[in-house]
């Protein structure tokens, strides 16, 4: 790298540092608010279309109806339209709105390449609706790269994710805030372990919040942040989403936490009987989520922790009868004061640990 590009990588990051970067710019980490650390606002998932059992074929094709609700929340990939999120922009400006009057204040928004980010149309929403909108730079899962992508070194690789992240992504100048969510599957592949390693030589020049996606096994997030750790990362400054259908080991969990990466449970809302990409695997309800918060702080870890919804599919809009992006505010917080979580805790999960993420170093 020439001293001409090592000067300006110093000059973009010293504007940065003690700040958080949003689609409208850099702002105080004061200004966040309650926050969101794990949602999308426009994206598709077809990727993820699964087709459900050849009687139920003709319900793939439906619209979303009242009478298939029941059967959409227990097969949400199994309907073509319910993956198409990016049709529906003026649903979720208003319930961003509703979502400041309740008392939001940002939300991570982790599209990534793959799955169909649009910068252009969340700078909108951020105008509109007075909500700080926190963008993803980098990859999803590798059944979403490009072959051009695959063929990457890590070098190369590296310097798109800081690219993102101070110049801006997909040909626009509206820049990423976050590297995230960051896509594996399990078991990892080559493609995806080259990301992580960019990952972290991005993370390591930017000082950036990172955001993993796990493969889905309990091995998984450990056998990440060891690939993360050699390579240079900031265990500290990264986020391990879905926990909540990842590690359910009591003691497992607890050795995970030991590590130091922010615990994500990012799936509030999702309470359905089979979960699609994992027969082996029982969702928890919202109620056993709170437990486990619970248990997690009553272990010390209450600075390490962080929620969100996920909502990535159009059925868990409050449109189509779902829960929305409200949920956790409304609902959720209540439910945990009513369980013995304080306040204090509850601000730290929602206000201070995305606070203390989200600052650029």
């Amino acid at each position: 790298m020439s001293e001409k590009v090592f000067f300006c990588l110093g000059e973009n990051m010293s504007s940065l540092s003690g700040k958080v970067q949003t689609v409208l710019g850099p702002i105080q980490p004061e200004q966040l608010g309650y926050t969101l650390t794990h949602e999308h606002l426009t994206m598709t998932f077809n990727c993820c279309y699964s087709p459900p059992p050849p009687p139920q074929k003709a319900l793939s094709e439906e619209p979303i109806l009242m009478k298939n609700l029941f059967w959409l929340k227990q097969n949400p990939y199994s309907n073509r339209e319910n993956l198409l999120l990016n049709q529906e922009v003026d649903t979720i400006k208003a319930e961003l709105l509703h979502f400041k009057e309740v008392g939001g204040g940002s939300i991570v928004e982790n599209t990534t390449t793959g799955i169909s980010r649009d910068v252009r149309t969340l700078k909108v929403m951020a105008e509109e609706t007075g909500v700080n909108i926190i963008s993803g730079a980098g990859f999803y899962v590798d059944a979403t790269h490009s072959s051009e992508t695959r063929s990457m070194s890590v070098e190369q690789l590296t310097k798109i994710l800081v690219n993102e992240v101070l110049e801006g992504a997909d040909g626009t100048d509206i820049k990423c805030g976050i590297i995230g969510e960051i896509g594996c599957s399990w078991p990892l592949t080559e493609s995806e372990r080259k990301i992580l390693q960019a990952t972290a030589e991005a993370q390591a020049q930017l000082g950036c919040p990172v955001n993993i996606h796990p493969g889905r096994s309990s091995d998984a997030p450990f056998q990440i942040l060891r690939i993360l750790q050699e390579s240079g990362a900031d265990i500290s400054k990264t986020v391990m989403s879905h926990l909540d259908r990842t590690i359910f080991d009591e003691k497992k969990l607890l050795e995970f936490a030991e590590l130091g990466s922010y615990l994500e449970y990012d799936l509030f809302g999702t309470e359905m009987l089979n979960y699609q990409f994992n027969d082996a695997v029982d969702m928890p309800s919202d109620n056993e989520r709170i437990k486990t918060l619970r248990l997690l702080i009553n272990e010390g870890y209450e600075d390490r922790l962080v929620i969100a919804h996920d909502i990535h599919t159009k059925n868990r809009l409050t449109k189509y009868g779902g829960h929305g992006y409200s949920h956790i505010l409304t609902n959720i917080v209540p439910k945990m004061l009513c369980r013995g979580i304080s306040q204090e805790c509850i601000d730290k999960i929602l206000l201070e640990n995305p606070k203390q993420w989200l600052t650029f170093k």
